[in-house]
């Protein structure tokens, strides 16, 4: 952290708030007018050509084998004489792919009201709708456990039950973040409702999501119908899941990249109609995002995702452990481990990449530099904003999970688990189509206050000085708790040395 922001932080003037820290580099980023000026024009490149590459080979591939296995048991059973390849597994289905492809389609639909009912009510319910996505998770799992008990499927319960027991663990032990976390979603709210075209996009990229979901519901109806065993299609549906994922967190994270890029936009210029805006700020980001940008978006959403659940996880049982040292050591281990992995995969990458078109490893470095130098990794580490909208994911989620299951088990109960787990998904991607816009917002409020809180403050000086107030906090817990470690070592030493 630096001199100048430790020493503002320290301080407060006579009125009781904080006042106005000194930006990190600030005089390079402040125009002779005493505007914000933007970022260097810098020339965009290529970024990630691999993973463009191997995005784009891996939904030809995939593409062509889901179209193969959805023909196959379309109207006829083995159209291709798929069949005589696996009769070593074989168990004479008679199913089509017109039994369930009508299952997915019911899930695209719910997922995608469910998705569009939350654009809706961003202005307004938004914040309730946050709290019921925390508090109700929980009861929700359990009770999708307690069902999966009850139709035999015991496996499933106890996945459904321990993911009760995590989330219940993981929200007592941040329930004191929550105040703080849900004043920085209304704020995002805030701005993504000013921003209308924002929505246009996340709609616009659920309608892709649904052409690309069409073929993929088409050839995973067409594997729950094989002749193969369980086994063989549950392996083909985990292949097929992975590469469903994966092309629905590179959709959201376009989407991510060119909210962050607006929002940043209007920050840095003081809103969205002054003279200093450029032209199509929305058209230029789309364009970057999908092109000179996309290698980036598609390399770090293969990792991202996992990599701040996990660290999420981490983070609650950490804080709950209190003093067994054995346990503490563990986890302490696993926990310097994450955080070197966020330094190269962390979701504010995708603002510097939308801002400064770098590849996504240089990205996320650089922003997380950025949180490191200025203190603000501080702030970030105890917002929970990102796990309160991935709670809102996942539930939506169950819930489109559960009416595909529910219509499942009246016509082919044997298929329950496959076509309501595979059905989960698309509800969660579907969703989260929705949620990233203001995790985008999130995301560039953070990195602007690190670069220069003046846009913060120009933007909501009631905001900043909250957040200021509790930067102030976290700084000062950090030290106590950097003192209270030393001094433990100190006794422990002089213990050693005295026997």
């Amino acid at each position: 952290m630096t001199d100048s922001r430790t020493s503002t932080s320290s301080s407060s003037d006579s009125s009781g708030t904080l006042p106005v820290p000194p930006p990190n580099g600030v005089q390079g980023r402040i125009s002779a007018d005493g505007r914000h000026a933007l970022p260097p024009d810098v020339s965009r490149q290529w970024r990630d050509v691999f993973w463009l590459a191997l995005f784009v080979l891996h939904l030809i591939l995939v593409g062509f084998v889901l179209g193969v296995l959805g023909y196959n048991r379309f109207k006829t059973k083995d159209r291709l004489n798929i069949d005589k390849y696996t009769m070593g597994f074989l168990e004479n289905q008679a199913g089509l792919t017109e039994d369930y492809w009508p299952m997915y389609a019911l899930a695209a639909g719910v997922g995608t009201i469910l998705g569009w009912i939350w654009l809706s009510l961003l202005g307004s319910l938004a914040n309730g709708m946050m709290k019921i996505a925390v508090h109700f998770l929980t009861t929700y799992l359990a009770v999708i456990s307690v069902l999966c008990f009850w139709g035999k499927q015991f496996a499933w319960g106890v996945v459904f039950a321990i993911g009760a027991a995590l989330q219940f663990l993981y929200v007592i032990s941040v329930i004191d973040r929550l105040p703080f976390t849900m004043l920085v979603l209304r704020r995002a709210v805030k701005m993504v409702w000013s921003l209308p075209e924002v929505m246009g996009v996340s709609c616009g990229f659920m309608l892709v999501m649904l052409l690309w979901l069409a073929l993929w519901s088409f050839g995973v109806a067409g594997v729950v119908a094989l002749s193969l065993g369980d086994s063989g299609r549950w392996w083909l549906l985990l292949v097929f899941s992975i590469s469903l994922f994966w092309t629905g967190a590179v959709l959201c994270n376009i989407v991510h990249v060119i909210v962050s890029g607006m929002v940043f936009l209007v920050l840095i210029h003081g809103g969205r109609d002054v003279e200093s805006m450029p032209s199509k700020p929305l058209v230029n980001s789309l364009q970057f995002a999908m092109t000179k940008s996309f290698g980036s978006i598609c390399y770090g959403s293969l990792f991202t995702a996992a990599i701040r659940t996990l660290r999420w996880e981490i983070r609650g049982i950490r804080s709950k452990i209190g003093n067994n040292e054995c346990l503490l050591c563990l986890v302490d281990f696993l926990f310097h481990l994450v955080e070197t992995l966020v330094r190269f995969f962390n979701k504010y990458a995708y603002v510097q990449i939308a801002v400064y078109g770098k590849n996504f490893n240089h990205s996320a470095r650089d922003a997380w530099e950025l949180f490191q130098s200025t203190g603000v990794e501080a702030l970030v580490a105890y917002d929970c904003s990102g796990a309160v909208l991935l709670m809102g994911t996942v539930l939506g989620g169950l819930v489109v999970g559960t009416c595909s299951g529910v219509w499942t088990r009246i016509h082919h109960p044997d298929r329950v688990i496959m076509v309501g787990s595979t059905a989960m998904l698309i509800g969660m991607i579907l969703v989260g189509l929705a949620m990233v816009v203001i995790e985008s917002a999130v995301t560039s409020i953070y990195i602007c206050y690190a670069e220069d809180p003046l846009l913060i403050h120009r933007w909501d000086a009631e905001f900043f000085h909250q957040m200021s107030e509790m930067l102030h906090q976290r700084l000062q817990h950090r030290s106590a708790s950097a003192r209270e470690v030393l001094r433990r070592f100190d006794g422990q030493t002089q213990q050693t040395l005295a026997a």
